[in-house]
Order: C-alpha cells, then sequence, then structure tokens
C-alpha cells in the first residue's frame, strides 16, 4: 500500500499521463545562462530521476524586452532548440517529463527597453515600462507563440506561460498597471483578452497533444488586484482557450505580504487554490510553502487541489519522490524555505543552489564517488559543518566518528529553532539525525575531546563552532546577558530589552523577544491577521480593509547597531524586509550608530557617532549581546602544536554571523575530497 496515495496516484491528461501528482515548480537558476548544457541536463536528469512526474523550468524570455535582465536565456536561435534538445532527452532518458516557462516580464524586465500594459513603474525595477501600441501587442503575442513552438522543436512535452506573480500578462489583467482605455483595457473582459488570447494562439499553434500549463495569479496581493470571482471567470475562459492544466501563483513580487519564506505557514495559500476547484474541468495545482510529503499529501487529501507544486524542495533533495515512494520521508533533505541559496542568489546575479543541499546546480562540479581509499575521520563539532562533512563523507565510504560535548545534534541550529519564523530548523535537526543513523556515522556526544582523543584516525576535522563575543562595556554586567542563554531559555528576560547588534542574530533574538505563545508561523488565521491576509471572495485582491493586525509585543524591545545604517540592511536580498517588516509591526526601536557608555541600574547609556554625542540613557531591564562571535579554535592550535594538521570549518574556521550555508558547503566539499 502505498504511504502517500493521493499524491503517489497517476493523473490522466487524454493524451498523456503523469505517474504521480509531483510538479517540480519554475525555479531561475541561472544555470542555462552558463551555456553549459551537459550541467543544465544533470540538473533537471536528478529530479526526472528522482521521480517529480512533471519539471518546468525556470523562466525562458520569448523577446529582448520581455527577459527579466539583459542577457536572459530563451530559445532565439536554431542552435538555443538544440541546446534544450541536450535537456530533454536527458530528463526523457531518466523517465521524465519536462515543460519550459515562457516568462516575459514585463514592467519585472531590468533593463531600458521593458514594456507593459501602461507606463507604470514597478517599485522594484528602475526603468519605467514603455506602452505597447496595437502592434507591439501582436509582437508580444506572436513571440510568445513562437517560444511555443520552439520549445516543442526542443522536445518539451510542454510550456507553462507565466500569468501570475505581477509579470506580463498579470499586468494588463488588473487595473493597478493597466491604465488603457482601448480594448486592451477598461472592463475586466478587455483586461483579460491578452492573456486567453496568448493560450489560444500557443493552443493552435502546438497541437492538441502536448501540455499547456497557465500560471494563474489566485490571489494578487497588491491594491486593485484581482476578485475571487474575476480569478475564476478567467480560470473558466483560459481553460475554453485550450490549457491542460492550471497552476497557482500566489502574490506579485511587489507585495508586501510573505509568500514564500519560512515565516510563511506550510500550504499557507491551499485554500486559496481549493476556492477554484469544481469551477474548471482541467486539472489544478496548488503550490506555496508544500514542502514534506505529508503536507503533499494533507492538500491533495482535503480537495485542494489536483496536484501540488513545490520547487526549492527540489533543490534541497533531488529524490524527494523516490524517498517519499520508499516510505523513507525521514531522509529527505527539507527545504527550509530560506532563500540564502536560492533566491538571494538569484537576485544577486549568481547560480542559485540551496543551503541543505550544496550540490544542487552543482551536480557536475560536486560529484560524490565512492572512496578508493577508506578511511578513518574524526570530526569534532556536532553543528551544520561537522555533520554536513561527516554525512558526506560515510556516504562516500569512510568510517566517521563525531565527538560534540552537547547532549544533542544540531549546534546553533538549536538556536535558530527556536525563534517564531523558524520552526522550519526543528525538521533540518531531525534530518541530520536521521542521515546519521542510516551512514553509520558514530556519536559520542557529551564528551570533551582533546589533542590525545584524536590520536590514531587518518583524518581530524575540527568544526567547534564559535562564541558569543562580549563587547566589554562597563558597568553592572549582570543586567547582561548573551544570545545563547536567551534562546536556551536559561535567564529570565525583562519586560524591557536593548538588544546589542541588528546583524541576523539580534533580529532574531527580538522576533524572540516580542512574541509569546504560538507562533503565528503554525497557525494560519493568526498569520494571515498579522499580515492583512483576507479572502479575495471578500476583499478585492486578498488584502484585508483594516490591514496588518498583529498581537501586541510581548516586550518593549529597542534594537541597537554600531553602524551608522539602516539596521537589517545586510539581512537577506529577499528576506530582510520581511524581517524588518515583522519587528515594526511589533513597534521594535531600531537605531545605528550607537556607542556602548555602560549598563547601570538606570540602563543602558549611549552615544552616536563618532565625536560620542547626544549621550541618552536606555531604560531597560535586560541587556541582550547579539555583538558578533568568536571563533573556537582552541581545540585546533592544540592539534597544531602537536603537530597535527586537522582541517577547521564552519564558524571554527571563521566566525561571521552565524552562517549555516557556509558551513554546509564547506562540509560537504571538503569531504568530497577526502
Amino acid at each position: 500500500m502505498s504511504h502517500y496515495p493521493h499524491l503517489l496516484a497517476p493523473l490522466d491528461l487524454g493524451f498523456t499521463t503523469l505517474k504521480n501528482r509531483v510538479l517540480m515548480g519554475s525555479m531561475h537558476t541561472g544555470l542555462e545562462e552558463t551555456k553549459d548544457w551537459n550541467r543544465v541536463g544533470e540538473f533537471y536528469a536528478a529530479r526526472a530521476k528522482g521521480g517529480a512526474a512533471l519539471i518546468v523550468t525556470g523562466g525562458m524570455a520569448p523577446n529582448r524586452e520581455g527577459g527579466v535582465f539583459p542577457g536572459a536565456a530563451g530559445l532565439f536561435t536554431d542552435q538555443d532548440i538544440a541546446n534544450h534538445k541536450v535537456v530533454t532527452d536527458r530528463v526523457h532518458e531518466a523517465g521524465g517529463k519536462i515543460a519550459m516557462q515562457i516568462l516575459h516580464a514585463g514592467r519585472y524586465a531590468y533593463g531600458p527597453d521593458c514594456v507593459s500594459a501602461s507606463p507604470v513603474k514597478s517599485p522594484i525595477s528602475p526603468f519605467p515600462p514603455k506602452e505597447l501600441d496595437e502592434e507591439g501587442i501582436e509582437k508580444q503575442i506572436a513571440d510568445i507563440v513562437t517560444a511555443a513552438v520552439r520549445a516543442q522543436e526542443a522536445g518539451y512535452d510542454g510550456v507553462e506561460v507565466m500569468g501570475s506573480e505581477g509579470y506580463f500578462l498579470n499586468q494588463f489583467i488588473v487595473t493597478h498597471t493597466n491604465k488603457r482605455t482601448d480594448r486592451w483595457g477598461g472592463s475586466y473582459e478587455n483586461r483579460i483578452r491578452l492573456p486567453i488570447e496568448v493560450v489560444r494562439r500557443v493552443r493552435e499553434a502546438v497541437g492538441p497533444n502536448f501540455i499547456l500549463i497557465y500560471r494563474l495569479s489566485m490571489i494578487d496581493l497588491v491594491p486593485n488586484g484581482s476578485t475571487h470571482e474575476e480569478v475564476v471567470k478567467l480560470a473558466q475562459e483560459i481553460e475554453k482557450a485550450g490549457a491542460t492544466i492550471i497552476n497557482t501563483g500566489i502574490g506579485w513580487h511587489e507585495a508586501r505580504i510573505p509568500t514564500i519564506a519560512t515565516s510563511v505557514p506550510r500550504a499557507a495559500f491551499a485554500w486559496v487554490t481549493k476556492k477554484l476547484m469544481g469551477k474548471v474541468g482541467i486539472p489544478v495545482i496548488t503550490s506555496n510553502r508544500i514542502n514534506t510529503p505529508d503536507v503533499a499529501e494533507g492538500v491533495l487529501a482535503d480537495g485542494c487541489a489536483d496536484m501540488v507544486s513545490m520547487a526549492r524542495p527540489f533543490l534541497a533533495d533531488a529524490d524527494f519522490v523516490a524517498k517519499a515512494t520508499a516510505g523513507r520521508a525521514d531522509l529527505i533533505a527539507p527545504c527550509i524555505a530560506c532563500n540564502q541559496a536560492c533566491l538571494d542568489h538569484t537576485f544577486s546575479g549568481k547560480i542559485s543552489s540551496c543551503l541543505v543541499n550544496p550540490r544542487a546546480c552543482f551536480e557536475t562540479e560536486l560529484a560524490l564517488e565512492p572512496t578508493a581509499a577508506p578511511k578513518t575521520i574524526a570530526i569534532v563539532g556536532a553543528g551544520p559543518a561537522g555533520l554536513s562533512t561527516a554525512i558526506t563523507a560515510a556516504q562516500r565510504g569512510h568510517s566517521v566518528t563525531v565527538f560534540d560535548a552537547a547532549l544533542e545534534i544540531g549546534g546553533q541550529l538549536n538556536m535558530a529553532k527556536q525563534v517564531p519564523g523558524k520552526e522550519e530548523f526543528y525538521g533540518l535537526v531531525d534530518w541530520f539525525a536521521a542521515m546519521v543513523a542510516e551512514t553509520g556515522v558514530t556519536l559520542k556526544l557529551g564528551k570533551h575531546v582533546w589533542v590525545e582523543d584524536l590520536t590514531g584516525f587518518d583524518e581530524v576535522i575540527v568544526a567547534t563552532g564559535v562564541s558569543p563575543r562580549d563587547p566589554q562595556i562597563p558597568g553592572q554586567v549582570e543586567h547582561a546577558v548573551n544570545y545563547i542563554d536567551v534562546l536556551s531559555h536559561r535567564v529570565e528576560v525583562g519586560k524591557r530589552v536593548a538588544v546589542i547588534g541588528a546583524g541576523g542574530i539580534g533580529f532574531d533574538v527580538a522576533e524572540f523577544l516580542v512574541h509569546e505563545g504560538d507562533s503565528p508561523t503554525e497557525n494560519l488565521p493568526d498569520w494571515m491577521r498579522e499580515w492583512g491576509v483576507s479572502d479575495p471572495s471578500e476583499d478585492r485582491s486578498g488584502l484585508a480593509p483594516e490591514g496588518p493586525q498583529p498581537s501586541a509585543p510581548a516586550r518593549e524591545v529597542i534594537l541597537l547597531q554600531r553602524k551608522a545604517e539602516k539596521p537589517g540592511k545586510r539581512l537577506g536580498k529577499t528576506t530582510g524586509w520581511i524581517h524588518r517588516t515583522a519587528l515594526q509591526m511589533k513597534n521594535v526601536t531600531m537605531k545605528g550608530g550607537v556607542n556602548y557608555e555602560r549598563i547601570d541600574a538606570e540602563g543602558l547609556h549611549v552615544t552616536y557617532g563618532e565625536a560620542r554625542e547626544r549621550p541618552e540613557v536606555i531604560p531597560c531591564d535586560t541587556v541582550v549581546l547579539c555583538a558578533g562571535q568568536l571563533s573556537n579554535r582552541a581545540l585546533a592550535d592544540a592539534l597544531i602544536e602537536a603537530g597535527v594538521t586537522p582541517h577547521v570549518i564552519g564558524g571554527a574556521d571563521l566566525a561571521a554571523e552565524l552562517d549555516a550555508k557556509r558551513a554546509i558547503n564547506q562540509g560537504v566539499r571538503l569531504a568530497a575530497t577526502l
């Protein structure tokens, strides 16, 4: 009997059958732009081999003006078709199916030639779009159709037409961006003319036996977006125009409501897709924050959709479906929705990867071959750096022993999982534990080791992490505690708190301190109320008229930093705004350019700027120190002195914020070379 009967059931599309209900959703990885087609093919083929029923590529531009950035990949020439044939052949050899997403960015295109329904500039691009005339609109339709035909020639099993997230077609649909008065604007019938015409013409060009997915914005989350009734009408017209499947898009990129970050509840928007079920006769796919087989199975069993889309979970683990099928969901590397190595990389012009799985998009470069010479390896430190090294080395055939003074694995991941909105870290620690058991790594916990304990091993790896740095503020230090003491619940924290350090740890600690009781991430109605999300059948675009209604903060918190810049400026490129907004909604005060003079019974005494001006007393019961870290290098230094040359990784190598992405990447890459 299947562990996941709904998830693993086939889906008959009439002219073809999908082997299960799992779509690997579209992600822009930057791989196509490398022009290394073997690398692109290996990435997608690994996911096909891992069991995804249908893969959708990252968005391919239909023309130069529609590319998300200058030089964005597309199928413009015969050579492009031949290059993509390499990818589709590899996927088909692996037993999978693959569709190409056609993505016209419209006013989101990061270039001066961008075009749209009206010359309304996007808040996330400096370039105002040119308003298209009739001839220009016809060109865009024709180019999208041509892209679909070329995809078919390149061996794709279908295409996905991107009509959501605020991209080009979406820009015609809503009055937020469409100010036209001709036949492409004004009434709703006129505003949906373009997507319907695109789908109709694509179907006409590719014939009946070709998968045509339309990505529909189910909830816009921007002012003047669509109502639910309008969404249903468009879905029905798209079905009539020839779509095979309707996929779900949630929110525009400029929406000020998080939709895929880790603080968003799992399957937070499945209820939106469910509202469309039964109103169209073609399969409907739901998406966003579905990251385990159990969540996916529950969504399907509840009738929210016919199929689920998971994108980033396939970065975390190419074998997601295969492991679920085998009843080993505990071995699926979890997507923690951190965005650090995927979307943050994309928006920084880097190749995407995954914090949990550094091999994602680097399959050809970071090959893990069985070792020809097994070694005995000692690893000191059971945090993310040590554990990733241990698991990878053991998978290659080495004998690995991990030591840690703590009684549990995870290191400072155990701090992160205490923060409201970061509950996914529980799953990451659980996965490490499952993989340690599966790969036969020996654990020796609750043990302080020294040089003499490590004799006899072929390799010694020091992953001893970091300790909080004490900024040595004069005064009554009994009022000051470090972040580990706070997140470990070792100390009582007062009602008025000054947090020193406004990096990632400072923001996490502030988030921890202003919440009380259940995390909104674990309670969907609470989360929706906090961010002002409502039902689009009641409120246009799914925006609650009263706006966000956060619960009262549990404490009065002030967040301080020495740098004379906006606090939180250096947080994640795609998630920093969420953390800043969340704390602002909890009335957290943030100040930069601060000097810490002393702590006494009155509170924290500070001045500002290099001249140490404007002395001020910040009344507080507790000062929490999040002022950086120091590498724990004592063991490494002692080993070197004893004539042993260890490998030093993670925080022990470089104490710069708590960087699990760097630690895991470093560990996997080291293990690949041993």
